[in-house]
């Protein structure tokens, strides 16, 4: 014969024993996953007005190959080839359909269209699309490396007087970074604490994340520092006239850009001028 009320005081307690457990083991802090945390370690951080996709997108690992993305624009944007190629997609996708949208409230009005025109015009608009995202991750990338080499020009200054004030290469390196703010002194940050867990030379490091985001300019920072650091030379007033030449390079490439920008601007000018005169002679033309 089964004693009920024994068998409810034992079933009683089990549950306030495992709602007890639950509750300390919620309470207390979880140790991190160890493969988690060493991909948020290497995940480079990403530059203002870039947004990530948190989504899985390995299916796109195939497609992302076969297209062939930037990868050093790619790296210097914080996104991966597979988030390239889901905004290719994307893009084609939406260049693909908008004209058979088009065509059915066309047809909705009445008027009705051959299927091929349609399909014609979205694939041409889909391949439209799709080039015209290829060429806004490479315009993105080129305005985040004139960003980097700007910011690359104040972190020269500022490692110099580091370097000035008795630091040592290494101290001078992560203190410089350390005083600005901003993604790409995070980037510089970022380099050097992968150097530091990995036991590697900041400037090595440096180094490599150059190549990585094709920014040569902080390569040269690195080269430099080597020199101080293994043959123990005063390159504070090397840096500082890395900085004052990298500013006139700045400097010039700024000039011919707009001189560029203001050649392609006559063309409009020009046919404004002729709009203009066709407005003032045209009075006179009617009345011959």
């Amino acid at each position: 014969m089964v004693n009920w009320p024994l068998a409810a005081a034992v079933t009683g307690g089990a549950a306030i024993g495992l709602g007890i457990f639950l509750v300390i083991r919620e309470a207390l802090p979880p140790a991190p996953a160890l493969g988690p945390a060493l991909r948020r370690l290497h995940q480079p951080p990403r530059p203002a007005g870039t947004a990530g996709v948190g989504r899985n997108l390995d299916w796109l690992h195939g497609p992302a190959r076969w297209l062939r993305p930037p990868t050093r624009d790619l790296a210097l944007l914080g996104r991966t080839p597979e988030q390239y190629a889901l905004s290719l997609l994307l893009s084609a996708l939406v260049g693909l359909v908008a004209p058979a949208l088009a065509a059915a409230v066309v047809a909705a009005a009445g008027v009705g269209l051959p299927v091929a025109v349609p399909a014609g015009v979205g694939v041409g608009l889909a391949a439209l699309s799709a080039l015209l995202a290829h060429h806004d991750v490479l315009s993105r990338a080129e305005r985040a490396r004139r960003e980097f080499r700007r910011a690359i020009c104040t972190y020269l200054d500022l490692v110099a007087l580091q370097l000035s004030a008795a630091h040592g290469p290494v101290q001078a390196l992560e203190q410089a970074a350390g005083v600005c703010d901003g993604w790409v002194f995070e980037r510089i940050r970022e380099a050097l604490r992968m150097a530091q867990l990995q036991m590697h030379s900041p400037w090595d490091e440096l180094r490599q994340l150059a190549d990585e985001i094709g920014v040569p300019e902080l390569g040269d920072v690195g080269a430099i520092m080597q020199s101080s650091g293994s043959e123990g030379a005063q390159v504070h007033e090397t840096l500082r006239s890395r900085a004052d030449s990298l500013r006139e390079q700045i400097r010039t490439d700024n000039l011919a850009r707009a001189e560029a920008v203001t050649g392609r601007l006559d063309v409009p000018g020009a046919l404004l001028v002729f709009i203009l005169v066709g407005f003032v002679l045209y009075p006179f033309m009617t009345r011959i």
